[in-house]
């Protein structure tokens, strides 16, 4: 069986049994496109077929992409890693560590111990949490009326910090700092700096914030999985357009798109349609950038959002200027040093620069790690190195 038969017979049988409503899946090389399939309905319940130009939330796959931006202005020296991150956004000097609650149920915050630097927004490791992940923030956006990022409202990112910065890695809206601060430096919406500098460059004309009427009229519906397994669609759509361009979850796009990226990445910045990158910049977002700190996972704070993701203990991982970083051979056979990242709504890439692949996979579903979806997309992915 070729690569191209066995991927398509564990798509479709997926898609077939019901566990994904519909899926796009693609792998490439440093050069092009190896394969790519679609299979299922755009909406459980309706007629129109997944195809691979279906459009859909890619979500927390945004963060890498604010990651370059930032990076483009450090190649610039507009910016600095290693300088508090208030230089350009005064309000993070303001930022607090929540300590808990008092007795009226009032938060109790402290000045934190050492400034954000921007290298601790890339990192995930300046403090900050998600609600969905963290009780501590879920209840103080509930306390303090401070609405979730998701509304992307300048509101939404009055989130004080969980600790002091450098002490751990925590997911959180990092990267919405950060694409605040290409804002600030470039003087461009974050949307219209990625469309110049990124996009653009690489020819993804399927991946925006704002979506054109051809986008919208090729998006795929979010799905919630109900208790008894079954995904029902639910109207859920980013505000168009958005009071803030959020970095780190504001973009909707295409499988195929995402795999010019990756291919970038892979090609340590180059790309058909000009350097994106310098070689040694996108080295350093492939390196572990957070010390001995280690990531175990992903804890549930919001069971309609995410499901906890926990990650094998046997394997260490840690973070680089823009991924996940796995130590060892990941157990799909992802090689030492591969990068990773997915969005909320179980979408998944990775990029194995030992092997010269990468491989993205969308599905539109919540909550996060869905039960069906995650193993179909380690079952996608071992299938890709067992026939290479």
């Amino acid at each position: 069986m070729t690569m191209k038969q066995a991927l398509d017979a564990l798509l479709k049988g997926a898609t077939d049994a019901g566990d994904v409503p519909g899926v796009v899946a693609m792998v490439t090389n440093r050069d092009e496109t190896i394969y790519e399939g679609a299979f299922g309905l755009r909406k459980a319940g309706d007629t129109q077929a997944m195809t691979v130009d279906t459009v859909g939330l890619i979500a927390s796959m945004t963060k890498a992409i604010t990651s370059v931006a930032v990076l483009q202005l450090v190649e610039q020296r507009k910016l600095e890693l290693e300088l508090p991150a208030s230089t350009w956004a005064p309000e993070l000097g303001e930022v607090q560590v929540l300590e808990g609650y008092d007795a009226a149920g009032k938060p109790k915050l402290r000045a934190p111990s050492r400034a954000i630097t921007l290298k601790h927004l890339l990192t995930h490791t300046a403090g900050f949490g998600y609600s969905f992940s963290s009780a501590e923030i879920k209840k103080y956006e509930e306390v303090t009326g401070t609405p979730s990022p998701f509304t992307c409202t300048r509101a939404g990112l009055n989130a004080p910090l969980l600790f002091d910065p450098g002490e751990r890695w925590e997911y959180g809206i990092n990267l919405d700092w950060a694409g605040q601060i290409v804002e600030r430096v470039s003087g461009l919406r974050l949307g219209e700096y990625f469309e110049q500098n990124i996009l653009g460059p690489l020819g993804m004309k399927d991946t925006a914030v704002v979506m054109q009427p051809d986008m919208m009229a090729r998006r795929a519906s979010i799905h919630a999985r109900q208790p008894d397994g079954t995904a029902t669609p639910i109207d859920m759509v980013l505000p168009q357009p958005p009071e803030v361009d959020m970095g780190g979850h504001c973009l909707y796009g295409t499988v195929g798109d995402y795999l010019k990226f990756m291919r970038m990445i892979l090609n340590r910045g180059a790309s058909p349609g000009g350097r994106i990158l310098l070689a040694e910049t996108v080295d350093a977002m492939g390196q572990n950038q957070i010390g001995d700190l280690l990531i175990s996972g992903i804890k549930s704070a919001d069971p309609t959002l995410i499901n906890d993701m926990p990650l094998p203990p046997e394997i260490p991982h840690n973070w680089g200027l823009a991924f996940m970083l796995n130590q060892k051979t990941f157990v799909t056979g992802r090689k030492p040093g591969s990068m990773m990242w997915a969005g909320i709504c179980n979408s998944y890439y990775w990029i194995d620069p030992t092997t010269g692949i990468a491989g993205a996979y969308l599905t539109q579903i919540l909550p996060f790690a869905d039960l069906k979806s995650l193993p179909l997309f380690f079952g996608f992915e071992a299938t890709v190195y067992q026939n290479l």
